[in-house]
């Protein structure tokens, strides 16, 4: 992540900020929109912002960081038009601006670097998840990932679609960074638990072999954070790592913070779409080792988030001692270590 995401402080954090205004001011200008208010959404892996309008309903503004090619990003938003194209899925779309661009170039007085990259999309209608998942929405996520997994099947990309993908490589990636922070939440007995499981997954992966029903372009994050519930049903959203990966690879990520029920019912609502090979409950363990560890390789190196890393280490390692065991834990409550 380049300096211009750089926001371990509060003072980095209100100077990124501050820049980020300027960038959305110049990028509304560039767009026919009339616009009426600009909230402040997020801040991780882009900045995002919600822009409401009287007449022409909402839109969600972002700010890319430098993780991502500009070609990337538009291979994103080619990915999503296809979605939307069918009957089955409302994601988000892109939106032109007035000369036909959809990711944008802006650049801020003053600096000698390459422009920002922005991108507008059209705002999905609904609200995040409220208190406990019920049975019901467990089931219709698995139901909406089936969906998406059999639409991306149909996807046929163009010569110059290009996204990352979520696999031994990036993984490894992410090992490297994680050995770089992994002090500030993990005592040195602990680390070497990771690097044992870690070693596992790649062995794994290696012995894994891809084909289009099990490989293809995931979400590669559909937690309950990136999706928005309308009238009881459930919409995804924020599809910045949308990659290639294996299918339970993607299931893994939502399963991660299901309790053992739920994710039993997301798996029933993902086969009512698209059955699953009848051995996947190993492979599918693999992977939630793998998002798990790749989760908190992420935010090790945010201060902000040690606390919340050190509270959730229980439960992580006892999950991790339960893979190096052999023990199959996905459907189980496991009891975190004390």
């Amino acid at each position: 992540m380049d300096n211009f995401f750089k926001y371990d402080t509060v003072q980095h954090r209100r100077s990124l900020l501050n820049k980020a205004r300027t960038i959305v001011l110049s990028a509304l200008m560039r767009y026919d929109i009339e616009w009426e208010r600009i909230e402040f959404v997020q801040l991780s892996d882009t900045i995002t912002y919600k822009i409401e309008t009287k007449s022409t309903g909402h839109y969600l503004l972002r700010i890319h960081s430098d993780l991502l090619s500009k070609e990337q990003i538009q291979s994103e938003l080619t990915l999503l038009q296809a979605l939307n194209s069918g009957d089955d899925l409302t994601v988000p779309e892109g939106i032109a601006s007035r000369d036909g661009s959809y990711v944008l170039d802006i650049e801020v007085a003053g600096e000698h670097r390459r422009p920002y990259y922005v991108t507008m999309m059209r705002w999905v209608e609904g609200s995040h998840v409220e208190g406990d998942f019920t049975d019901s929405l467990a089931s219709k996520m698995g139901m909406l990932m089936g969906r998406l997994h059999e639409a991306a099947e149909k996807f046929d990309p163009p010569a110059d679609f290009t996204r990352p993908v979520w696999g031994a490589g990036s993984f490894r990636s992410e090992l490297t960074k994680l050995e770089q922070h992994y002090s500030v939440f993990l005592s040195e007995e602990d680390w070497k638990g990771y690097q044992a499981a870690a070693e596992k997954v790649c062995t794994q992966l290696e012995g894994m072999l891809s084909n289009d029903h099990n490989y293809g372009l995931i979400h590669g994050d559909l937690h309950s954070g990136n999706i928005v519930i309308l009238e009881d049903e459930p919409y995804p959203i924020d599809f910045g790592r949308c990659g290639y990966g294996y299918y339970l690879y993607d299931i893994a990520a939502a399963l991660l913070e299901l309790w053992p029920k739920h994710r039993w019912m997301f798996i029933q609502g993902y086969e009512s779409v698209r059955k699953l090979e009848e051995d996947y409950v190993r492979e599918l363990e693999c992977f939630f080792i793998m998002v798990m560890i790749g989760n908190y390789a992420h935010h090790a190196s945010n201060p902000l988030e040690t606390a919340s890393l050190i509270e959730e280490q229980p439960y992580a390692l006892a999950y991790i001692r339960e893979f190096l065991s052999g023990r199959s834990f996905l459907f189980e409550v496991v009891d975190p270590i004390s």
